[in-house]
């Protein structure tokens, strides 16, 4: 979560409970999971031949009196809307299978079928470096997914397709060459991610981000604190009304790395984001001044 993996925060501990929700208190249909089409298979390559999913979409209608902003075919936050969730009821389990929000949680409102690995690795700030580089590999851009290490070196998945290795030596990080064969499949891809999520976190995206105004915000923009630990959660979808306020759904991984979920308040799962901060339930208000967007390297 944050910088070179620090002890586990107990922030999940520390907070206290809200009042348990119920399905369309939380703003989600009761949609029935079914198999996935060719076309989202294409679009979130990484789902298992069993899979049984519902698109963020459909789960997720805007609050009354709401629509959703329009989006560029194409970009991130529009591939984001489909983002595949597992069944309602479905609670979120850690890196070893164990569960860290039971079902029933007032917090959670969905959880997304993303694998999330066997390692302590793919936390929040890596979730979101993991939806931004699958969006890229997905929409054939794959020579260009690069983000930074925390050092800020930049760790480039076509060297590391072409064999190049990263040589780290405390905070100075050498990529040689010929280190390893070619290999761009899809498990040298996640080979990749892994390496990055050890040595990128909230102070590395908090830094590569740029800083898109509130009149900006848009689905996959990303609200960061940076420190060890810091935390983050994306915007996955955002919805207006004839007055202009908008409400978002968010997302986030957490610590340790478990799965990735969209996140329920006290009003259910559009969180508003007129005031000067978003408020969330597992750690403090984000203020405006710490909305981030990915840019193309």
């Amino acid at each position: 979560m944050g910088t070179f993996r620090p002890l586990l925060a107990l922030a999940t501990l520390l907070t206290v409970a809200l009042p348990l929700a119920s399905c369309e208190a939380a703003g989600r249909a009761k949609v029935a999971t079914r198999a996935p089409t060719a076309e989202e298979r294409t679009r979130y390559p990484w789902l298992p031949a069993s899979a049984q999913v519902r698109s963020l979409e459909e789960t997720f209608a805007p609050p009354e009196g709401y629509t959703r902003m329009p989006l560029e075919a194409g970009s991130f936050g529009a591939w984001l809307r489909g983002l595949p969730l597992r069944s309602d009821g479905s609670p979120v389990r850690d890196f070893q299978g164990n569960t860290v929000l039971a079902a029933s949680d007032s917090r959670l409102a969905a959880v997304g079928e993303l694998d999330v690995g066997t390692a302590n690795l793919q936390q929040c700030a890596d979730s979101i470096l993991r939806l931004h580089a699958e969006w890229r590999w997905a929409s054939g851009q794959s020579e260009r997914i690069a983000y930074r290490f925390t050092s800020g070196h930049l760790a480039s998945w076509p060297k590391y397709a072409a064999g190049e290795r990263a040589r780290v030596s405390g905070s100075k990080v050498t990529w040689v060459p010929g280190s390893a064969a070619a290999d761009s499949s899809r498990a040298a891809f996640r080979n990749y991610l892994n390496l990055l999520f050890t040595y990128a976190g909230t102070l590395s995206i908090q830094a590569e981000g740029s800083r898109p105004t509130r009149e900006q915000l848009r689905p996959g923009d990303f609200f960061v604190l940076g420190g060890s630990p810091g935390h983050t959660v994306l915007v996955l979808d955002v919805a207006t009304n004839a007055k202009g306020e908008r409400m978002a759904l968010v997302g986030q991984g957490f610590t340790p790395a478990q799965d990735f979920h969209v996140l329920a308040g006290r009003d259910g799962a559009w969180f508003p984001l007129e005031g000067e901060s978003l408020a969330t339930p597992f750690w403090a208000p984000f203020p405006m001044t710490s909305l981030r967007r990915l840019s193309s390297p």
